[in-house]
């Protein structure tokens, strides 16, 4: 990777929209001394403005007026920065153009994707390329797919550390979630509807489980289960419900499996759920809550349903209260079973609103991992676990956030 004489360290695209800005407040704030950081978007008004509202050092950092649609403007971005971290979604309408244009110029790239369409044209777009020049692109560093991408990763390296073989049945479970609804998440809900609406095969991919995993790269690949529905789990009695970000987090996790060489087993399977209590009350609770899932997807990818719940559900950029932010907190569990019939968890949590708060610092410290920290020289359309290794767990934890793996007493 020959990133010498590049202009910035980081370049942080889309920070006047509302992730983006509080991404570029938590670089302000926690980034090192030094590090040569420059935000990019469409107005100049509006990054000026962000820029002061940073103040300290930030007030210094240069601005950089740039449409990432135009292939010649994105290529001139990537070639000046060692990494480039994009919040300008939805991806699948703005993203493709500075993907390619950073895995020609061996730039390193993060950004918030949570959509498979995206991704998979980001693969076959771009892989062999960043695979050639070192660039490792790396979709999913939020909310979407951190938490489920680290806490298999995880689970799976302390097994084999301990000499407990590789995972089989692995569950991420949804313990407590509490925070406001992102906007852009919504449009890029959207947006995947609309392309698939009349696209049977891109319909058909959005819903596999191995969507991103296919390929000459990833070859050997185990085809997974079907996703769990509801149900009630034997060991807890526990009743739950698909989570709702599960079939895109599954496909990440499933990726990272296939690029490290199915180092998580051939018996791996994996699903995501929320537990919704015991007894006929959360039987209930499970069943509702996935039937709004299903409501949601439906009325948007019907147009007069979706003209009603665009009056009510935010817009693109938009999001929630300070107030609600504050109060925001997520815990993430994944139970992971060995081959030896050993069982570990790895907890991720934060207080921290799962969509902006702990979001913004995901992706802030993704692009600082990336561009400062030492890595594996490994090129392509990577994954977080993949592409930053140890490496943001441990930033991570140095913001707040819960990430622990235990093993834990065997089943009685």
């Amino acid at each position: 990777m020959i990133r010498t004489g590049r202009l910035h360290d980081l370049v942080l695209v889309g920070a006047t929209g509302f992730v983006g800005r509080l991404t570029a407040q938590h670089l302000a704030r926690y980034a090192p001394p030094g590090t040569r950081i420059a935000l990019a978007g469409r107005s100049a008004e509006r990054l000026e403005a962000v820029r002061a509202e940073l103040g300290g050092t930030a007030s210094a950092w240069p601005t950089v007026v740039v449409d990432v649609t135009d292939d010649a403007a994105a290529a001139s971005l990537a070639a000046s920065a060692k990494v480039v971290v994009s919040a300008v979604g939805p991806y699948l309408r703005y993203g493709l153009p500075l993907v390619r244009a950073c895995a020609e110029a061996g730039s390193d790239y993060a950004d918030l994707s949570g959509e498979t369409l995206f991704v998979r044209r980001s693969i076959d777009a771009a892989h062999e390329e960043a695979a050639a020049t070192g660039a490792r692109i790396v979709h999913a560093c939020g909310f979407d797919s951190v938490p489920s991408d680290l806490g298999v990763g995880l689970c799976a390296r302390q097994a084999a550390a301990e000499g407990q073989g590789s995972l089989t049945e692995t569950v991420l479970h949804v313990r407590s979630m509490r925070g406001g609804i992102s906007g852009g998440t919504v449009d890029s809900l959207r947006q995947q509807l609309l392309e698939t609406a009349g696209d049977p095969a891109a319909r058909a991919l959005v819903g596999r489980a191995a969507a991103l995993a296919d390929g000459p790269q990833t070859a050997g690949v185990r085809r997974p289960g079907r996703a769990a529905a509801v149900q009630r789990d034997a060991r807890s009695g526990q009743w739950q419900a698909p989570f709702v970000m599960g079939v895109f987090n599954r496909q990440v996790v499933l990726r990272s499996h296939a690029l490290a060489h199915s180092a998580y087993g051939p018996e791996f399977r994996y699903r995501e759920v929320v537990d919704t209590g015991r007894g006929p009350a959360g039987a209930a609770r499970a069943t509702a809550l996935a039937g709004a899932t299903a409501a949601l997807v439906g009325g948007m990818a019907f147009g007069p349903t979706r003209a009603l719940l665009d009056r009510v559900l935010p817009s693109p950029g938009a999001g929630p209260s300070g107030t609600t932010m504050a109060n925001g907190r997520f815990t993430i569990e994944v139970d992971a079973l060995t081959t030896t019939g050993a069982r570990y968890r790895t907890t991720v949590a934060a207080e921290k609103d799962p969509g902006y708060g702990a979001t913004a610092v995901m992706l802030g410290e993704s692009g600082l991992a990336l561009a400062l920290d030492d890595l594996p020289l490994r090129g392509g359309v990577l994954t977080p676990m993949v592409a930053l290794d140890g490496a943001l767990a441990e930033r991570l934890r140095s913001h707040g956030f819960t990430i622990t793996t235990e093993r834990l007493p065997a089943a009685g």
